[in-house]
């Protein structure tokens, strides 16, 4: 297995990856030396975080930042959950990944051409439609 692709522990001195933070709780040093503090503190953020992270699913189908309000969310759980620090990293990897494949020279004319022909197609079907019924709404708005 090539370990220098991945960062592993053969992966080179200068390599552009940033160092990650380490995993685990953020909470300040004086909470964490209490355990029922601590404990009480973890339920709060996950308490909060669920709160934002229900405000976001229900953003969803209605007008609002669904996605964005639910990846705030998974932020506050990450101040405190590792498996919330994990899917975080997972998911900027991803978004990464993703944005550097559309900026690939081919993805980028494919994905143009294929805009063009949608708004071609778009553009004569109301153009149908107006030549069939006239600037017309399809519901009667005066009665």
């Amino acid at each position: 297995m090539n370990t220098q692709s991945n960062g592993g522990p053969g992966a080179v001195e200068g390599d552009a990856a940033p160092a990650e933070q380490p995993l685990g709780s953020r909470a300040p040093h004086f909470i964490k030396r209490s355990r029922p503090l601590h404990v009480s503190w973890q339920v709060g953020v996950f308490v909060v975080g669920l709160a934002v992270v229900v405000a976001g699913v229900i953003m969803l189908p209605l007008p609002g930042p669904g996605w964005l309000v639910i990846f705030g969310g998974m932020a506050i759980w990450a101040t405190e959950f590792v498996w919330a620090q994990l899917v975080l990293r997972w998911t900027k990897r991803k978004v990464t990944e993703a944005a550097q494949k559309a900026l690939d020279p081919k993805v980028r004319r494919r994905n143009i051409i294929l805009t063009t022909i949608g708004l071609a197609i778009i553009a004569a079907v109301l153009a149908v439609y107006v030549w069939k019924f006239g600037f017309a709404m399809p519901w009667n708005v005066s009665e």
